[in-house]
């Protein structure tokens, strides 16, 4: 395979990590073309993306950490994006990093110490704290958005471990529309693809018109998603799931208090 088709696979991934990082898909595709920018410009550093995940993920993380706080002036920003940039501002950078590679990104503790040239040791910590850090928020309502009946169990069953009520479940957007005409959720967790051939995105839509909440979408299909075509969704899973990846989501969403996907 050549380094372009390497990297072309691994692109939706890393564009993926650089959101959740940064709260903010134009600037996480912004520290995303700087990196790619910096490797054309360097023989040694292009040559290492030969790597695979790791290297690409590494030469990232030196772009962001040099420069992470040089992101779009707030104040220029629609509400919800001023309110996550004022959000990030508040948490260590490290923990969040850490705690992204270790579980949305699915490295190990080892793969994360390369990226972020640190030991272990040291990147364990960073995700103890960051756990600390963001799950600090209060608790809220979740509607939970999926057609796979042992699934929604298990999700069901994550959240209210975590201390949030699930407010409804539903397996169609008609379902998500009747849960939401008693009770809007503090959350939303949502399939793509629903039991009655309809959409989870139709379903989140109907949502997100009458109010402004975080969603997690949670799929088999993330690359339907991740396409740069449009506005895509800050928090996305890919199934099959670790509940650990899960809850990092969650807790993450909360901590942004994001809605609609941020562009």
């Amino acid at each position: 395979m050549s380094l372009g088709d390497q990297i072309a696979r691994n692109l939706p991934y890393l564009r993926r990590y650089a959101r959740a990082l940064t709260g903010s898909q134009a600037t996480g595709d912004a520290f995303v073309r700087a990196t790619l920018e910096a490797a054309l410009a360097d023989d040694q550093l292009k040559s290492s993306l030969e790597g695979g995940r790791v290297p690409l993920y590494r030469a990232f993380n030196k772009v962001w950490a040099s420069a992470y706080m040089d992101v779009p002036d707030a104040s220029s920003e629609g509400s919800h994006e001023s309110a996550a940039q004022n959000r990030l501002k508040s948490i260590t950078p490290l923990n969040r990093q850490a705690l992204l590679l270790t579980t949305l990104e699915d490295f190990s503790i080892d793969q994360a110490g390369e990226i972020m040239d640190l030991p272990p040791a040291e990147i364990e910590n960073l995700v103890q704290e960051a756990v600390q850090e963001i799950d600090r928020e209060s608790s809220t309502s979740v509607l939970i958005i999926e057609d796979e009946p042992l699934i929604s169990m298990q999700l069901e069953d994550l959240v209210t471990s975590l201390g949030h009520e699930v407010c409804g479940t539903a397996a169609t957007r008609t379902q998500a529309q009747e849960v939401v005409a008693e009770k809007t959720p503090g959350l939303v967790l949502a399939d793509i693809q629903l039991a009655d051939g309809s959409s989870g995105l139709d379903a989140v839509d109907d949502i997100l018109a009458m109010d402004s909440v975080p969603v997690i979408f949670i799929t088999a299909y993330p690359e339907r998603l991740l396409t740069g075509d449009r506005p895509e969704p800050t928090y996305l899973v890919t199934k099959p799931f670790q509940e650990q990846t899960v809850r990092a989501a969650i807790s993450q969403a909360l901590f942004f208090g994001s809605s609609r996907p941020l562009g």
